[in-house]
Order: C-alpha cells, then sequence, then structure tokens
C-alpha cells in the first residue's frame, strides 16, 4: 500500500539524493494524521454544538471529578493557553450556560470555574462522538498495534510534554 508521503520522499530521494529523507517517512505522517485527526474532531464536535476550545476547557473540567470545578490557573495548565486567551474563553462559555464563575473559598480574590449540568451533558457527548470519530481511524489496526504505536509515539512526546514552563 502507497500514500502521499511515499511519494513525497520518493521525489526527494530523485531531487536530492545526497539528503538523508528517512526523518520524513515518519514525522510526515504525524503530520498528516494530525490534520485528519483535528478534521474528525471538528465534525464530532460541531454536531455538539462546540468549538475544539471549547470542548478542551469543558472536558478540562469534567475531567476533574465533581463538583467539576477548577480555578482559571489550573485550566490555562490543561489547556495551554495564555490567561488573556482563557479569560475571554471562560467568558464565552459562561455566556453560553457551559460554566459558571464562583468564588474561591480558599482565596478571597481568586475564582473557580464550574461545569453547568449544560456543560457537563456537552462534555460527555462531544467525548463520545469524538471517540467514535478515534475508532473509525484507528479502525485498520489490531489492539496491539494500536497499543505498540501508542507505546512509540508516548516515547515522542514525552520529552517536549515533561519541558518545564
Amino acid at each position: 500500500m502507497e500514500d502521499e508521503v511515499d511519494r513525497l520522499v520518493a521525489s526527494w530521494r530523485r531531487e536530492r539524493p545526497d539528503l538523508d529523507v528517512e526523518p520524513l517517512e515518519v514525522l510526515s505522517r504525524v503530520s498528516r494524521l494530525a490534520r485528519h485527526l483535528d478534521r474528525a474532531r471538528r465534525l464530532a464536535f460541531s454536531e455538539h454544538s462546540l468549538e475544539p476550545w471549547e470542548f478542551d476547557v469543558l472536558t478540562a473540567l469534567r475531567r476533574a471529578g465533581s463538583p467539576y470545578q477548577l480555578s482559571p490557573g489550573q485550566l490555562l495548565t490543561q489547556t495551554l493557553v495564555t490567561s488573556g486567551t482563557m479569560t475571554n474563553r471562560i467568558d464565552r462559555l459562561a455566556k453560553k450556560g457551559l460554566v459558571e464563575r464562583l468564588p474561591d473559598p480558599s482565596d478571597r480574590r481568586g475564582v473557580l470555574v464550574r461545569l453547568t449540568e449544560e456543560g457537563k451533558d456537552r462534555a460527555d457527548r462531544s467525548l463520545a462522538g469524538l471517540l467514535d470519530q478515534e475508532r473509525a481511524i484507528l479502525g485498520e489496526l489490531s489492539p496491539a498495534q494500536r497499543a505498540e504505536l501508542a507505546s512509540l509515539l508516548r516515547q515522542l512526546t514525552a520529552p517536549f510534554d515533561n519541558i518545564p514552563g
């Protein structure tokens, strides 16, 4: 079975035989897969009237467990956005009735962001839709192949995830 990356690599080997283009065989596929995954995710989220960033915030709160609340700082850490961006996102989600701001009982100046029932329901339904999309993407792989791929990708991503700041 040949894919677009095979054609790309063959072209580079023909045009630049002086370069070792072997990294493209892995990382171009990862990049292309990321684009396909992004499309599938957008489709799954749009079926529940969510944008990808909304899904990220809602599911961060959902994963926190009952009472489904986090500080804005904790949300920043989990979603990798700036504080100004997070403030804007919380405002927009609150206007949609998906989250609410509450005073932080342990910090008089702080707030907590909590999922509303509608936000929890939307997070749960969109996650189920996402998992259906992702199962379809992985459908050609056996369980053992999926486990091996997950392990190999973990080796590549862990160093990035463990960089401070």
